[in-house]
């Protein structure tokens, strides 16, 4: 994708100031009083927020889109990508991810599998969307306590809201070189009267994309192909509404289909003991596609909305959202499915805008959510759990003369009832079954429960009419996640043995056993401090944040420096009989706790050098400690963080072209964590051009992007697939856009 255009990066550098009405707009920017913040049920926009929030839409989204959010949103200063290859990859704000970092559909969890794992695709489309909100930082007092690193919001139309007097919408399609990838998207917009409604599809087909050749795998049949890293999606939305003077209703119904390939896991045996020679080419190659682990995705999901509005009374507006959704992903290795995950969701926030009050306006509202999450088959690492979670929240906020002062807090009760078989489910006929054995049969979790209180205070201060300073303090409680408590096996798709925080690792002289922890897991808690500066000129806008986030009890994965083959009654041989992996060794990585700390900053530049050029420039930064050394060695990093990164793009138009060049630096990351290697730093060039015409009364967008111009290797640290799924190499886009 382009560098990552900062120009709806406007829209966060805007994410604050006072527009320029002087200022020339290009047709890849925003004018920043017209970026509602749809997940602030108060309607403020990114000018009046106390915190840092990027809104990407119009044509800085569509020159962002890729197959993946994680892809989609990596341009955005203070976002990052986990990067499971082209087909997979979440969003990570600030050093966080997993369950920190909440992904909405139109305000409502998505209620995929995305958290659990960063082989899981999140199943919210960017093609389809309208705009994409990241609120960075804390979000914790609407969303619930999976907020505590940051909110990521994809908003569309399924849910229309808005009278339509004629029928308009948007067909786009693309083909990427670098994967032979085809790509279709389209909606429709309509309605007559009170009624409206909205359709949208898309479908994305490519094949396994290439890398550089000194990336490859010197023992790969495929030199400059990342190997099982083919895609094949599609989905579609309808909504209907109803739209009155005082009362709104719309419902939507959406499907998803996904099947990909998980790379890193074609296990094509070239260590075995016997010689490769003995094999023709033709047999190595259907063993090796044979071996391949690949995933199956299908989602259905149904979304309900209900206003209220111009009531009398102590209250002016109710709303009512609701979400169902059925999920299920199967991982699939040698043409059985080892695993199938599956979530049964019900989301439901009600909440009120109250008459001001003393000059406080705010809004009281009820959240609910109710998760029945399973994980089935032989290669199943987590007990199913049902996970139920109620919560109370309110919002307040209040002008006084240059001073928006703004208050929040939640209070959340979640409990996990995990299925408790999961961990009896060997039979041992033996008499003389070993000790570790009947003491894996006894491990039994009682529900767990947990009780979270966030509060957050922030104000934003108008200095002058071209400047602002906001800041805003935010203590967050997080429940921990299922899977950071329960999960005990080998997952697939990471090629690791997790091990939850529930769990404690005893060591002898022939291995080490899995035990029931003693200790009790306690819920993260966050005390982050955000300031600002906003500058918003004639022809220069600047914004800049630091921002300090204390955790404690900290959740992470640590590596362990142990394998699956020295654990007590999982031995290789077993692995062998079960799953016909003669050379399946996985390392151990096990959920610990300790208290950490991270703190970094985003720096933005948008500069208006005349009416048809401009140049953007961006920096970001996230450094993460913990607090006392987390192996032998010493080390204290918090593992797979991004570095830091530098960038700079330059925007020219004219008439009906626009063009734009730019290059991204990351820098080399050499704070990593025990058993990690430090990762080289590379530069991304990139360049786009797009044609702008009418056609038949409809606008027309023909573009070409090249991407990786330079060919260049590129790591991603943040990564479990670092040392064998790099970047793609050099590729190019032709793509059209119509609008009608």
């Amino acid at each position: 994708m382009t560098m990552f255009k900062l120009s709806a990066l406007c829209s966060a550098l805007i994410s604050t100031g006072i527009y320029a009405a002087e200022k020339p707009i290009q047709k890849d920017e925003q004018s920043i009083e017209t970026l509602v913040i749809t997940a602030n049920p108060i309607g403020r926009s990114v000018l009046e927020s106390a915190t840092p929030v990027t809104i990407l839409g119009g044509e800085a989204l569509d020159n962002s889109q890729a197959a993946t959010l994680g892809e989609t949103l990596k341009g955005v200063p203070g976002v990052n990508s986990t990067y499971f290859g082209p087909v997979a990859s979440s969003p990570i704000i600030r050093g966080l991810d997993g369950p920190r970092v909440k992904i909405l559909q139109n305000g409502l969890d998505t209620s995929d599998a995305s958290r659990v794992g960063p082989d899981h695709v999140t199943t919210v489309e960017a093609s389809t969307a309208t705009q994409i909100e990241v609120l960075r930082g804390p979000a914790t007092l609407l969303y619930g306590s999976g907020a505590i690193g940051g909110v990521v919001n994809v908003v569309d139309n399924r849910l229309p809201r808005e009278r339509q007097d004629d029928i308009n919408g948007e067909v786009a399609t693309s083909y990427d070189s670098i994967s032979n990838e085809k790509m279709l998207s389209g909606d429709i917009n309509g309605g007559t009267g009170n009624f409206a409604f909205h359709a949208d599809g898309f479908t994305r087909d490519s094949d396994d994309y290439e890398i550089p050749d000194e990336a490859s795998d010197a023992d790969s049949d495929s030199v400059g192909k990342l190997e099982n890293s083919a895609i094949d999606a599609s989905g579609g939305t309808v909504g209907i509404g109803w739209i009155g003077d005082d009362v709104n209703v719309a419902f939507s119904y959406a499907r998803l289909d996904n099947e990909y390939g998980i790379p890193g896991h074609e296990h094509a045996h070239e260590d075995e003991d016997h010689d490769e020679e003995e094999h023709d080419e033709e047999d190595h190659d259907a063993e090796h596609e044979e071996e391949s682990v690949f995933a199956r995705l299908k989602q259905n999901r149904y979304q309900s909305r209900i206003d209220w509005q111009n009531i009398d009374g102590p209250f002016t507006q109710i709303h009512w959202l609701n979400a169902y959704t059925d999920y299920e992903h199967s991982e699939i290795e040698d043409g059985a499915i080892g695993t199938t995950f599956s979530n049964e969701a019900k989301e439901s926030r009600l909440w009120a805008k109250h008459a001001p009050l003393s000059g406080w306006e705010g809004v009281v509202g009820v959240h609910f959510t109710s998760s029945d999450f399973s994980a089935l088959g032989e290669e199943a690492f987590t007990p199913s759990t049902e996970t139920k979670s109620t919560a109370l929240f309110v919002l307040e906020e209040k002008q006084t003369g240059a001073f928006l002062w703004q208050l929040g807090a939640r209070f959340e009760y979640t409990k996990h009832q995990p299925d408790n078989s999961f961990f009896s489910e060997e039979e041992h006929d033996d008499d003389d079954a070993d000790e570790e054995h009947e003491e894996h049969e006894e491990i039994h979790f009682a529900d767990e429960s947990f009780n979270a209180s966030s509060f957050s205070a922030g104000v934003v201060y108008t200095l002058n009419e071209k400047s602002s300073l906001a800041f805003n303090y935010a203590r967050s409680e997080r429940a921990p996640s299922a899977s950071e408590i329960f999960s005990n096996g080998l997952h697939i798709s990471t090629g690791t043995f997790e091990v939850g925080a529930g769990f404690d690792i005893e060591l002898d002289d022939d291995g080490y056993e899995l035990v029931q922890s003693s200790r009790s897991v306690e819920n993260e808690v966050s005390n982050n401090l955000d300031l600002s500066y906003r500058y918003q000129g004639d022809t220069i806008t600047a914004d800049v944040s630091i921002f300090y986030n204390d955790i404690a009890n900290y959740l992470y994965e640590q590596d362990t420096g142990l394998d699956s083959e020295q654990l007590h009654g999982h031995e290789e041989e077993e692995l062998e009989d079960e799953h016909d992996h003669e050379e399946e060794v996985t390392p151990v990585f096990i959920f610990r706790q300790q208290n950490a700390v991270l703190y970094g900053f985003e720096a933005q530049l948008d500069w208006h050098l005349s009416d048809n050029l401009r140049v953007e420039s961006f920096a970001d930064y996230t450094r993460a400690k913990l607090d006392e050394a987390a192996s032998e060695d010493g080390n204290r990093n918090v593992p797979r963080i991004p570095a830091m990164r530098l960038g700079m793009q330059f925007h020219w138009e004219t008439d009906d072209w626009h063009a734009e060049l730019g290059a991204t630096h990351y820098a080399k990351q050499d704070k990593f964590a025990s058993y990690e290697t430090q990762t080289d730093g590379y530069t991304l060039v990139s360049a786009a051009m797009n044609y702008y015409t009418t056609v038949a009364d409809s606008d027309v967008t023909v573009f070409l992007k090249g991407n990786n111009l330079t060919d260049r290797v590129a790591r991603v640290h943040s990564s479990f697939l670092k040392d064998v799924a790099p970047l793609p190499g050099r590729s190019f886009v032709l793509g059209a856009r119509v609008n009608f």
